[in-house]
Formats: C-alpha cells, structure tokens, sequence
C-alpha cells in the first residue's frame, strides 16, 4: 500500500499547523490534561475514519473543535465518506475555522513504521480500522486474521513506546525500529460482540465465558481475533498502565453502511427500494439487536472522555431484540414496498461449514453506570435514513451505481427513484 499523506498543498499547511501548535511541551508531546489554563487543541486519530462508523466519528469529533487524523486504507472505507470530499473541498476546518483534518491512505502499521505518523500530538486515538462483514472474513481469510490482529498489536507496541519515551525523554526503539509512539493518549479498541461466540447466555455480559466453535468453521476467526486485541489492548494496561477502553460493539446500522460486504439492513433497504426479494440467509429466526451508528458514534466519545473506563470492556448496542424475518417485514412496512421475502441456506449463501448465533443481545448496564449513555434512536428512523441516504446517492450521481442494487430507474424530470416504475428510462448498473 502506498502510503501518501500530503497529496495537497491544504493538507501539507493542516501538517505544519499541528506540528507547530504552541500546546506542546519541552518533549513535544501535547499537553491534553484537562482543565488547562492554556485550552489546548484537542488531537485525535481514527484509523478507520472512512469507514461507516469511522466517518461518523470524524464529524462528531470536527464539530466539537477538534483536529483530526485519520488513517484508512480504503478498502472498505470510501473516499466520499471523509469531510473534505463530502464539502467539495480540500481543506476541511474545524468549528472554530481553524485547519483541522488531515487524511493518510495507508495501512496502520505502514502508517507508523514509516514515521508518516507523529503520535506524539495525539490525546485520543480510536482504532476502528479492521477486516469487518461475514462475506469479506470468508472471502479473503488470512489477510482478514492478519489485519485484525497485527494492526492492533503494532498500534498499541507504538502507544506504549510513546509512553516510554514520554518517561525517559529519549527515543525507544523496539523490534520493527525507532517508533515516536504516542504519549499519554487515550485509546479506545473497538471490538465486537463476536467474541461472546456461541454461549446461549442472553443477554450478554461483559464479564461472560465465551464458547467458540471449531478451528476447521472459519467463521470463528473474526471472533478469535477481535479476542485476541481484547488481551492485548488489557495486557498493557495492566503492565504499562495504558488508559486503554474495549468497546464491543453489536450490529451497528445506519447512513453510510453498505451492503456489499454482508450487511443485512442496508441490502434489506435496497432491495426494498428496488421492488425485489428481500433475501433472508437460514430460516430467518435468528435474532439481532440494531443499534444506530450515532448513537454508537457518542458512546464511543462517551467512553473515551470517560476517566473510570480505562482498563475495562463495553457492551456498546441495543438492548431491542429483533428475528431477521422480522426485521425483513419491518423494512418492507416502513418504506411502504410491495417485496417480498425469500429464504437462502447458508451453504448457499457461504459455502459449507459456515455457523450462525441464533441471538446477540447485549447487558448495557456497565456503560450506562460509567457514563449515563443509551441509545436514542429508534429502529424505524434508521430505516428511513438509510433509504434517504441510498436515494440522494442515486440522484448525486450522474448513474447509478452498483451499491445500490437492483434497477435504477431516472425519471425524465431528473428525479431518481428505485422501483419497477416503467417511466423513465431503466438503467441497470
């Protein structure tokens, strides 16, 4: 991967601007104690920032005045997802009108080990960037157990050099070279409800065994994996006192989620926009729980600005149980679409050996006591959003585009519309 961190004369000045901010000390470290006297600039890294939550994370963080780097590959992130492509314009800026965003197209681990990243001015980093989606972990198998696990052991061996450094005021050097690290940042590593794996237990509880099935399913990798990082990210705090948080996150759905990686809602949406068969993967009984992305976007900030999470895990969701079948009925009922419903095996779907959990239902009681938060938004609205958000792709493009699904249909007045509709002219992507 290429890494290209200045690819405009506007990013280079958001560059310079954060690396001569006058809030660093002696060392170069950002001063981000709260309460300061001096209101320092509040830096933030997302890896992942293009993606689906990650965007929306992004703008939260923007709004509230903060500086922002964001590290993304791009390979399921989407360039259109980041402020300055949304604004049409290079240079996006903070509330305060200050030069604030700075984009990296790069691996995390190219990121750092290249020294693209100076990690000594960031307060808070939330590592989202991750292999996510049932078809893409059993589509590209290794580089998905590679990219979960190693990305999130080089970011946090990068963070704890940073500590290091921040102790000695020296470079620390480490197996892969000299890291300039990341000094007393808060880090959040945002995780999944996959790991509870198996276990019948409803609803599920932070402290809960987990049940895995066997090494020959593959679709238990993802759920190794992310418990893998669970270890890591609590190994160092217990041993260097890293204020890191564990979010486990359950079904998140809402604008800007594709559904081209397995992701039930926004295929659900599209298909019944487009009039066709909302397809239901095994006999359609199997029970989510979905939460909106912006309400996960402010439990994620919640937990962050939190001091009593460090060192501890969180259920992040809904608590409002809901079959697929179900869910399939309720998108048709809110759209008011005339599709219908049908059913595909999994083995059909996935190939053999693929297992599903009949339930996912998260205990919420943990991050409601640290930090007040729930949910807000309901199931309804996110299904409105996301087919409003579907419907202004189909009109801000020029053509229809494959993500959508389905038939396009562009009307002669240049309204755009998904359906059967035989005005107009049908476009297929």
């Amino acid at each position: 991967m290429i890494v290209r961190p200045f690819k405009t004369l506007p990013d280079l000045f958001c560059a310079v601007v954060l690396s001569l901010s006058s809030d660093r000390n002696k060392s170069g470290i950002v001063a981000c104690e709260p309460g300061s006297n001096s209101r320092p600039v509040r830096h933030a890294l997302v890896t992942g920032g293009a993606g689906f939550i990650g965007s929306h994370l992004v703008d939260a963080l923007l709004a509230e005045g903060a500086h922002v780097t964001v590290v993304d590959t791009l390979e399921t992130g989407r360039r259109e997802n980041l402020p300055a492509e949304r604004a049409g314009r290079e240079g996006p800026v903070g509330r305060e009108g200050r030069a604030g965003f700075v984009f990296i197209e790069s691996a995390v681990g190219e990121a750092i080990e290249s020294g693209t990243l100076d990690g000594g001015r960031f307060c808070e980093i939330y590592h989202l960037a991750a292999s996510v989606g049932v078809k893409r972990i059993m589509d590209n198998q290794v580089a998905s157990i590679r990219t979960n696990v190693e990305e999130t052991s080089t970011l946090l061996r990068w963070v704890a050099a940073g500590q290091e450094w921040s102790r000695r005021r020296e470079p620390v050097l480490s197996g892969a070279g000299e890291f300039t690290g990341a000094a007393t940042a808060k880090v959040l590593i945002a995780s999944s409800s996959e790991v509870y794996g198996k276990s019948a237990k409803a609803p599920f509880s932070e402290d809960d065994d987990v049940l895995y099935g066997n090494t020959t399913v593959h679709r238990w990798s993802y759920a190794c994996a992310k418990a893998i990082d669970e270890f890591l990210a609590l190994a160092y705090f217990r041993e260097t006192q890293m204020p890191v948080v564990v979010a486990r996150l359950f079904n998140t759905v809402g604008p800007r989620q594709l559904g081209s990686y397995g992701m039930v809602l926004p295929n659900f949406v599209a298909s019944a926009l487009a009039g066709r068969e909302l397809v239901i993967h095994g006999d359609g009984q199997q029970s989510r729980c979905f939460c909106d992305v912006r309400d996960v976007r402010d439990a994620l900030l919640a937990l962050v600005a939190s001091k009593d999470t460090s060192g501890r895990v969180f259920n992040i969701g809904s608590a409002d149980s809901i079959s697929i079948v179900e869910l399939a009925r309720r998108v048709i009922a809110v759209l008011g679409s005339k599709s219908v419903i049908s059913f595909l095996s999994y083995q059909e779907a996935y190939g053999a050996g693929f297992e599903d959990l009949r339930q996912r239902q998260p205990d919420l009681s943990r991050i409601f006591g640290a930090t007040g938060w729930r949910p807000r938004i309901s199931l309804d609205q996110t299904i409105r959003d996301i087919a409003a958000r579907q419907i202004e792709a189909v009109v801000r493009e020029s053509r229809p585009t494959a993500e959508l699904g389905g038939r396009v249909v562009v009307a002669p007045s240049g309204a755009a519309c998904l359906g059967a509709s035989t005005s107009g002219k049908e476009m297929r992507p």
